[in-house]
Formats: structure tokens, C-alpha cells, sequence
């Protein structure tokens, strides 16, 4: 990415922030995380990691648009698609979390990691955020595929991480 572009991230991120000043100073000088608050500009999809990265993989097509601001989540094991804001909460499934209106996503900035949080696709600026319709798409594929690779494998858990 370029400076500008991780300007334009910086500041499209930030804008979340109820303070937009102190956030960027967190990055930068504080502990590098800054609580957003989710349902504004964007919500976040949380998945387990091993689907959120094949889901990831498959959204990362020529046919496709360049997949939106995905966060990974080292310690909790989790990856993170920004998306658009649904106030109906309809994300429902084994391991899914939605967070939207009301919930706070741990942030770090676009150009570097911060802990246990880093960017797989960190944001352009432009306000690019993953298709709710394509992601859905792509996660049910690789939750399939993760079925049919846990069956070949005698896997006693169901792709979400979940006991069957």
C-alpha cells in the first residue's frame, strides 16, 4: 500500500473512533489498539480462524472485487470481516459472532500489528467493505470444504470448532 492510501485507512478507521485525535495517538504512542464502535460505518463478522482463512482464500478470486478490511485475531483464534452495517443482526451459525450497533472491535492500524491483532486486508480509505451476499457465498463453500476434511479425517469437530 502506499502512504497514501494507508493515510486514507488511517482516517477512514479512525472516524469510528468517538475521538478520532486520541485513537490515532493510541496507535501510535499508547498500547497500538483503539476500540472502534461497530454499526456506524461498518460491522464486523467473526469466525473461527481455520474457516475465516479459507473463507478468506476463496473470496480472493480474479472474479471477484478485492475482498474487504479482514482482521485476524492470533490469540483469540478468530478472523474478522468488516462488512455493512445490519441492524437486523442476521448472521446466525455455529461459532459466528456479529458485531454490530453497540459492540466494541479491537483495532490496530492499518499499517502495522499490534499484539495478538493484524490486518490480512487492511482498509484503502475508500470505504471498500466485503459483500454480505459474496462472503456469505464463500463461507458456506469453505465450511463444506472443512466438513468434508474433517470426515476424511475421522475429525471429531464440526468445522465451526464445535463438538458434533
Amino acid at each position: 500500500m502506499t502512504n497514501t492510501m494507508w493515510t486514507r485507512g488511517v482516517e477512514w478507521l479512525a472516524a469510528a473512533a468517538a475521538d478520532p485525535r486520541a485513537c490515532k495517538w493510541e496507535w501510535d504512542h499508547g498500547e497500538g489498539i483503539a476500540l472502534l464502535e461497530a454499526g456506524r460505518f461498518w460491522d464486523v463478522l467473526s469466525v473461527p480462524e481455520r474457516l475465516g482463512l479459507l473463507t478468506l482464500d476463496l473470496l480472493w478470486q480474479p472474479a471477484l472485487p478485492v475482498p474487504g478490511p479482514t482482521l485476524v485475531d492470533f490469540t483469540a483464534g478468530r478472523v474478522g470481516f468488516f462488512l455493512p452495517p445490519d441492524p437486523s443482526g442476521g448472521w446466525v451459525g455455529a461459532g459466528l459472532r456479529h458485531a454490530t450497533r453497540g459492540s466494541w472491535v479491537a483495532v490496530p492500524p492499518p499499517y502495522r500489528p499490534a499484539r495478538s491483532l493484524e490486518w490480512l486486508v487492511p482498509p484503502d480509505g475508500t470505504g471498500t467493505l466485503h459483500s454480505p451476499g459474496t462472503l456469505e457465498d464463500a463461507l458456506r463453500q469453505a465450511n463444506g470444504t472443512l466438513a468434508v476434511l474433517a470426515a476424511q479425517t475421522g475429525g471429531d469437530r464440526a468445522p465451526g470448532g464445535h463438538e458434533r
